[in-house]
């Protein structure tokens, strides 16, 4: 079943000429919060040709990765990653994998044309074709990457808990995966696998959003944190009436590979104001944002992120004597539903590129 699902998402994604021709809003360019100034420009660098062979869900890139290593899965036309290659900078790495040859092929033609527009002595970006269930056969190391990305790719893949398990296993420790996806508001039945186009637009496999919190926490990745939310719009008729009464938003999550025994204790954070385009706050998660100079409480998982990645430099923190009372205590996770989040935020893509109509319309 595994490779007749990769060939069916190959030939469905070898046919489309660019995202105008998908049946859903999820590869519209709509975000739930501001795109950072660096993004912004460093998008407009992007050659045209990427831009219009691009499928995924708004544009996936998390704070401060100078100088990192930072992964794609599933990099199609490539435009994340020459994003990133600019954000990494000259002394960062992004590496693209996916399994679509064609796609691997395509965006190759741009590392020069990127190396030259970024001026960069020598290239910081690659593409390898391969699996997301497989890194190890594709030469992606373990415990090597400072970052992970994906950008509505997962729900396409037949073993998801692989995928995520692989990317556990590539992160250092500290290290983070933040993606966006796809999700389900509720369990999508097995008869959806079967559908070309359903699995082909992400809604044959899109997880029920609270499995893919489950997995997660069972793989041993801090509890993801929701970051931004969108409701997906289907805009063929025939689709509505197949997924009945199931919904779709794209959520962005983030969760990190934290090392062992650090989650213990509550701590009083300060934020510096450090981090790049985050001079006055700092948003960890669509509900935790820190001030400059303002000390905040916080639960001894978050306090644990702060201490223990990329971001330890710009938070001084003092942890409290008392354990966390919440640790392995049960958790209740409503407040990490994408479709709450995107009903709070009124965020919903009406219309789409292929309307004619331009993107970003919100409720």
């Amino acid at each position: 079943m595994a490779a007749l699902i990769h060939e069916s998402v190959k030939s469905y994604y070898s046919s489309l000429e660019s995202s105008d021709a998908l049946q859903t809003s999820a590869a519209c360019s709509a975000f739930s919060r501001p795109l950072p100034r660096s993004v912004q420009q460093a998008l407009k660098h992007i050659h045209p040709e990427v831009c219009k062979r691009f499928f995924g869900c708004g544009l996936v890139a998390p704070e401060k990765l100078k100088g990192c290593w930072v992964l794609d899965l599933g990099s199609g036309s490539g435009r994340d990653c020459y994003v990133l290659s600019k954000l990494v900078g000259e002394d960062g790495r992004v590496t693209g994998i996916d399994m679509t040859e064609d796609l691997i092929q395509a965006s190759r033609k741009y590392i020069g044309y990127h190396q030259e527009r970024f001026g960069y002595a020598k290239p910081n970006t690659e593409f390898v074709h391969g699996y997301m269930e497989r890194l190890s056969d594709a030469g992606i190391p373990d415990n090597s990457l400072d970052v992970v990305i994906s950008n509505c790719v997962i729900c396409l893949c037949p073993d998801k808990r692989a995928v995520l398990s692989e990317a556990y296993k590539v992160l250092k420790a500290g290290g983070e995966l933040y993606f966006s996806d796809m999700y389900a508001s509720e369990v999508v039945p097995e008869t959806f696998k079967l559908d070309p186009v359903l699995w082909g637009e992400g809604m044959g496999g899109a997880l029920y959003w609270h499995d893919f919190i489950s997995i997660m926490k069972e793989l041993g990745f801090s509890t993801p944190r929701l970051v931004a939310a969108s409701r997906i719009e289907v805009h063929n008729p025939e689709l509505r009436t197949k997924a009945g009464d199931i919904k779709y938003a794209s959520g962005t999550y983030r969760a990190f590979k934290l090392p062992q025994q650090s989650i213990q204790t509550k701590a009083l954070v300060t934020y510096k104001g450090t981090v790049p385009d985050c001079a006055e706050y700092f948003e960890l998660d669509a509900s935790s944002s820190f001030k400059v100079n303002v000390p905040v409480e916080v639960d001894a998982e978050t306090a644990a992120i702060l201490r223990h990645t990329r971001f330890s430099p710009d938070f001084i923190v003092q942890t409290k004597d008392e354990r966390d009372p919440s640790l392995g205590s049960a958790r209740q996770y409503c407040h990490l539903s994408p479709f709450l989040l995107a009903d709070r935020l009124g965020s919903c893509v009406k219309q789409c590129s292929k309307t004619g109509v331009a993107a970003g319309s919100r409720e």
